[in-house]
């Protein structure tokens, strides 16, 4: 019965693209970390300031929260990708990757630091004296001895950075890194359960049997028996060989299509890439980016194009404050992306999708407020929620600023447990304009009569590379203005409803195609 399910088909025929991205760049970070955490210890068992260090920033890099260090290291790269560009004459690709694999190298090192350093210290003092008597230097003493001694303990390391490594890697997925975090992102942002579940229950087996195969060889060499070992390499190199081969033998795609962290994204998405597959063209996306990351790859040509919408341009990109008239808004943000960053507005889609402030309609009526101006007077009382970018963007600190809101509390949450939780867990939501959870949930939009958010339009953008390819600016061509916000919001309900993103963007491509009656 499973089986059969659509979500589940669906979700199993991501697996071979999902599973083998996640094995390949945690097989790489990990053999990064231990390339240089190994060496490392050895240099520093002897050396008690040095060892002291190396644990010293092994921890606070444990400390770190793994998405942080994942996104941090976006823009470090990106910078230097530039310089590298600018000043050496080559560029490398800042996106996904080699950030993920920089940072879970890092998450790797502190087990295996701690487990070498205490394996070698827990070597007994006698065989050390006694390869000493025997005529063998240091050197040879902690190669010929201690480390073989150590090596089970070592192992227990390796053991716990490679599980780290594993679960951490799940998080790639917002920096551009397709991993198994694939189907726990998109599927918390579509509420596609199946999804959340499918992920989790990929990662944790992939775990548990790299962790079975490596603690089979530890006993192996607990026990100095051959056999343990090589079954445990071979079963390690068994999963790496059916994890990557269909990745590496699956069908090149010519062009990438983002999309940032909310399921109207991952729909937009869908239907660019079934456009440009109607047209011959082999797409592929990469999902769940955040709002400066997205626009960031698509300036440096990691991704070919997105949708965006004008007022986060405004606002975030271009830091402006004031406001403008749609039509006018629309045309300096197009001469801007061209003028100042090379990237194309390849069309508006038709809907505008803007940040709203939104509450339950019966509390509104019984309040008395209508406007965000009447909202003021009644904050101080109540909770507000947002998005996870939203108190940090430009347009909620104009909208407080201008009307003097002062809330109880802030609570940033997952947009799909924001709507439900209106009228319940908090009083006051930052709803989307184009979403159909307003009416749904029966909440009311509250009037901004001074007009302080700008205009929202949605459009296609089309990176520096691309802006003369005209297979590719022909295929979104029949996008411009034509979605209105009546047949997004439909979708969007649709894809809420459990309808996966593929399924809806097909259903938006059918009604875009019908001709008007």
């Amino acid at each position: 019965m499973m089986f059969s399910d659509p979500a589940f088909a669906d979700a199993w025929s991501r697996l071979p693209d999902y599973l083998g991205q996640h094995v390949l760049v945690s097989l790489t970070a990990l053999a990064l970390g231990l390339a240089i955490s190994l060496p490392l210890s050895l240099y520093g068992v002897r050396r008690p300031r040095l060892r002291a260090a190396m644990l010293a920033v092994a921890s606070i890099v444990q400390t770190i929260p793994g998405l942080a260090l994942l996104a941090l290291f976006y823009p470090l790269l990106l910078g230097i990708a530039a310089l590298t560009a600018e000043y050496l004459g080559f560029e490398f690709s800042a996106l996904g990757f080699l950030p993920s694999v920089l940072a879970l190298a890092l998450y790797s090192m502190l087990p295996v630091i701690r487990n070498t350093i205490t394996g070698i210290d827990g070597v007994d003092p006698a065989l050390r004296r006694a390869a000493q008597g025997v005529g063998m230097t240091p050197r040879q003493s902690l190669f010929m001895v201690e480390l073989p001694l150590a090596t089970p303990v070592i192992m227990a390391g390796i053991r716990t950075a490679a599980v780290w490594v594993i679960g951490t890697a799940t998080l790639a997925t917002p920096i551009g890194q397709t991993s198994l975090g694939n189907y726990i992102f998109s599927g918390l942002q579509t509420q596609n359960w199946v999804f959340v579940l499918f992920g989790c229950a990929a990662a944790a087996l992939l775990a548990l049997a790299v962790d079975l195969l490596l603690s089979l060889m530890e006993r192996g060499a607990a026990r100095r028996r051959r056999a343990p070992v090589v079954a445990g390499l071979a079963g390690l190199a068994l999963i790496v060989a059916l994890a990557l081969v269909p990745s590496l033998t699956a069908r090149k795609t010519d062009y990438v299509i983002g999309a940032k962290t909310f399921s109207e994204q991952y729909i937009l998405a869908s239907l660019i890439a079934q456009r440009m597959e109607a047209n011959g063209l082999a797409a592929r996306r990469r999902e769940g980016l955040g709002s400066s990351i997205i626009f960031d790859a698509l300036a440096a040509g990691e991704i070919d194009a997105y949708v965006d919408y004008t007022g986060t341009i405004w606002a975030n990109i271009m830091k402006r404050t004031d406001i403008r008239p749609r039509k006018e808004t629309l045309a300096e943000v197009a001469a801007w992306l061209k003028r100042e960053r090379g990237i194309t507005l390849a069309g508006a889609l038709g809907f505008e999708n803007a940040y709203a402030l939104a509450m339950k309609r019966d509390e509104a009526e019984r309040l008395g407020i209508r406007t965000i101006a009447d909202l003021a007077t009644h904050a101080p009382q109540l909770t507000i929620a947002g998005d996870y970018e939203f108190f940090s963007r430009p347009e909620w600190a104009a909208i407080r600023d201008a009307y003097g809101l002062a809330f109880k509390a802030e609570r940033a949450m997952q947009a799909e447990f924001m709507y439900p939780a209106a009228g319940n867990e908090v009083d006051v939501i930052s709803a989307y304009t184009s979403d159909g959870r307003i009416a749904q949930y029966d909440l009311v939009v509250l009037e901004d009569p001074k007009g302080v958010i700008p205009p929202y339009d949605a459009v296609v953008l089309v990176s520096p590379q691309r802006s003369g390819d005209t297979a590719l600016l022909g295929a979104l061509r029949p996008l411009n203005n034509a979605i209105d916000v009546t047949l997004m919001r439909a979708a969007n309900l649709r894809a809420n409803d459990g309808k996966s993103p593929e399924q809806v963007a097909r259903w938006m491509m059918e009604r875009i195609a019908r001709p008007a009656r």
